[in-house]
């Protein structure tokens, strides 16, 4: 069953999530040569319990980090770690979840250390544009499917791949909630979008094959080619008057 907030959820939802976009941005002005995912982690965590909230993801399933740190080729659920160090020419995807109030936010951002490739810069910049293309069909009266679509397409018309293995999702009270959204489908399939649904939307592009596998960590999720892959989430409250991303400062 789908979740559908009230004003006041929605209220609390923003706070959540502004918290979330915050905590981003302070690790965006700390990502540099030199520095370790662990210390990103700290980083996150202070930050995020000095303003009365929880790390969303501390625990949540046994997971070690406050933050998901993936560098290059590691797609998601990074475990943050002292012996990663990032270096000039690294991409690094930090996934950052906050628990204020009792309810969630959920964002995810691709950075990049120092000067990086052509390559890595354009996969970046398209992960961040599909996400948007996908925001367009976030309205009242649409499909599910339509924000999939509208994802793939952009990915896909711009010679990289989706990622099939994991999807976006509803969000709320609880930091997975209904609905599954993956990055890839048709137009006019799957549930009606309704005011008052929550939505963490995250696509994850690779610049190979769209392949991934799950190292014996069990969380730490790679390309099988070893080729980059970048993330790109916010999450967005659908209403009458359009999207409403509560994680974008």
């Amino acid at each position: 069953m789908i979740n559908i907030k009230t004003a006041r959820e929605i209220e609390l939802m923003k706070n959540a999530g502004r918290l979330v976009g915050e905590t981003l941005k302070l690790l965006e002005s700390q990502i540099r040569p030199g520095i370790s995912t662990l210390a990103l982690d700290k980083i996150a965590e202070e930050f995020i319990m000095e303003h009365g909230a929880i790390p969303s993801f501390k625990n949540y399933n046994g997971f070690p980090g406050s933050i998901c740190a993936s560098v290059n080729h590691v797609v998601i659920h990074g475990i943050p770690s002292k012996a990663v160090i990032l270096k000039e020419g690294d991409i690094i995807s930090v996934d950052c979840g906050a628990l204020l109030q009792g309810f969630h936010g959920d964002a995810a951002r691709t950075f990049r250390v120092g000067q990086v490739s052509e390559e890595a810069d354009r996969l970046i910049k398209i992960t961040e544009e599909s996400f948007f293309k996908g925001l367009e069909q976030a309205k009242v009266g649409q499909h599910l499917g339509d924000i999939s679509a509208a994802i793939q397409k952009h990915i896909e018309s711009n010679g990289f791949s989706v990622v099939r293995d994991f999807t976006g999702h509803g969000i709320g009270r609880d930091l997975h909630e209904a609905p599954s959204i993956p990055n890839y489908g048709t137009a006019l399939r799957g549930p009606k979008l309704r005011a008052g649904m929550a939505l963490a939307i995250e696509p994850m592009v690779n610049v190979g094959l769209y392949h991934v596998k799950v190292l014996e960590d069990n969380w730490t999720t790679v390309t099988r080619d070893g080729k980059l892959s970048a993330h790109y989430e916010n999450t967005v409250i659908i209403t009458e008057d359009g999207p409403l991303i509560t994680t974008l400062l």
